[in-house]
């Protein structure tokens, strides 16, 4: 282009244009997106259900219409605030107790100089998250029972009486959570381990010219890296505060411990399935799914006026 000459203003591709020129990549997203339209949209066309009193013999679109009843017989009904509470108590000591050691994990061994011994504890703290959660339940009890489990064999060693900790309703909270971060703890952090993996070692080879500890480098230059990817994680795990797992609550639940055991999930599956009323638990779920959206809209928010960090 001549020196003084306007550049002339270049055209924007129109829609069909774009549309053909990645039309390799369309294609390529096209099974995603069709498995979450039948999978994540289509049923949502069933949630009428929990505005009906549901007959299979009628269908859908026979069964009568009640409005907001099922919503008023939970929300008055006795297990209303147990479930409730039960399942948000359960749920935040699982968030807090479990959120933060990922993250300790990932950046002790991404300081851990010997590379071998840190492959075999990331391989260690890895394998447990591949135990089902039915294997894993049914170790709990095996290993707690107060007959034959190892516990108590080794507390009968120190003098100490057996305890039926699957009895115990002020143990059974810890159980469960505990049990949950022993498995989930070393595969959670692998996401860190990725962040970590973006660093430049040019950042740690400045900062130990200018005689920075091992602990102020995690500090100043490891922690902030994963700082937004943490933020992420913490505002998905929030929005999904109020949806404790079925299976793990449900195996590990008794007569004796029902009272803290009975969350939201497990109070659906019986009302639902157990008792056959379908549009009961519809109403419970959909409750459910609200709260956990208002949930994740405000810790969105809040995060991203704290920190400039959000899903949108």
């Amino acid at each position: 282009m001549r020196t003084g000459q306007l550049e002339m203003p270049k055209k924007k591709k129109s829609l069909a244009k774009k549309w053909r020129e990645n039309l390799d990549l369309w294609f390529f997203v096209l099974p995603g997106m069709v498995i979450t339209f039948i999978f994540s949209y289509v049923p949502l066309y069933g949630l009428q259900i929990a505005f009906r009193r549901f007959s299979a013999k009628k269908g859908i679109w026979g069964s009568p219409w009640v409005g907001l009843d099922h919503f008023v017989r939970y929300f008055e009904g006795p297990y209303f605030w147990s479930t409730l509470g039960n399942t948000f108590l359960l749920s935040l000591y699982s968030l807090i107790a479990g959120f933060p050691i990922p993250i300790i994990l990932a950046l002790m061994l991404n300081s851990f100089r010997h590379k071998r011994y840190r492959r075999l504890i990331q391989t260690v703290t890895y394998a447990p998250n591949f135990i089902s959660t039915v294997v894993m339940a049914g170790m709990l009890l095996l290993f707690l029972s107060p007959s034959v489990g190892i516990v108590s064999e080794l507390l009968g060693v120190f003098g100490i009486p057996s305890v039926n900790f699957m009895a115990e309703k002020s143990l059974w909270r810890h159980i469960y959570v505990w049990s949950g971060v022993w498995q989930n703890t070393g595969w959670n952090s692998v996401i860190f381990f990725a962040a970590l993996a973006g660093v430049s070692p040019e950042f740690h080879e400045a900062a130990i010219v200018d005689g920075a500890s091992k602990f102020q480098r995690i500090l100043y230059i490891d922690l902030p890296t994963i700082l937004p990817t943490a933020t992420i994680l913490l505002i998905l795990n929030c929005g999904s505060i109020l949806s404790v797992g079925f299976e793990k609550a449900f195996l590990l639940q008794n007569d004796l411990n029902l009272s803290v055991s009975e969350i939201i999930s497990t109070y659906t599956y019986k009302v639902g399935l157990v008792q056959n009323d379908m549009s009961y638990s519809t109403a419970i779920g959909l409750f459910n799914s609200v709260i956990n959206a208002v949930l994740l809209v405000i810790v969105n928010w809040t995060a991203d006026k704290l920190s400039g960090t959000s899903l949108w």
